[in-house]
């Protein structure tokens, strides 16, 4: 259920990217596009940013944390091109300050998304684990 929230948050912070940044277009069905970048973002992001962190550490470290948004960057030109490419519905990135600024608005939408969400579920009361915590006192005595 995580899952589907955050890929319904991050298929919505795409789509109001495509819709302010004018470099970056659909391709492919219009609401199909955000949503299969969303789930290649998702990927790329699990599998190929802790690398390219790693890597690009030193840079980090020099600009004082501004290349982690050419890194950002990068990923979302490369859930594009994997998502036009496999499912053949994604974003056409043009130019680097198109997905410069398209990462920055897909991170902002998102983060604020992802809070109103988490703020939802406590105020609800929805836990992550449905069996309540046992304690166990036997370490007291």
């Amino acid at each position: 259920m995580a899952f589907i929230a955050k890929w319904l948050v991050g298929s919505i912070a795409v789509g109001v990217a495509v819709w302010l940044v004018p470099g970056i277009e659909v391709v492919g069905g219009t609401w199909a596009a955000p949503i299969f970048t969303a789930l290649f973002l998702a990927i790329v992001n699990a599998l190929v940013k802790p690398v390219l962190k790693v890597l690009g550490f030193p840079l980090t470290v020099i600009s004082l944390g501004l290349f982690l948004l050419v890194i950002n960057a990068f990923m979302l030109e490369l859930a594009g091109y994997l998502s036009r490419n496999i499912t053949h519905a994604g974003i056409l990135v043009d130019g680097f300050g198109a997905a410069l600024l398209g990462a920055v608005i897909v991170s902002v939408v998102s983060m604020m998304l992802g809070g109103v969400i988490r703020w939802r579920r406590r105020a609800l009361g929805w836990r992550r684990h449905a069996r309540p915590r046992t304690y166990h006192f036997n370490a007291l005595k």
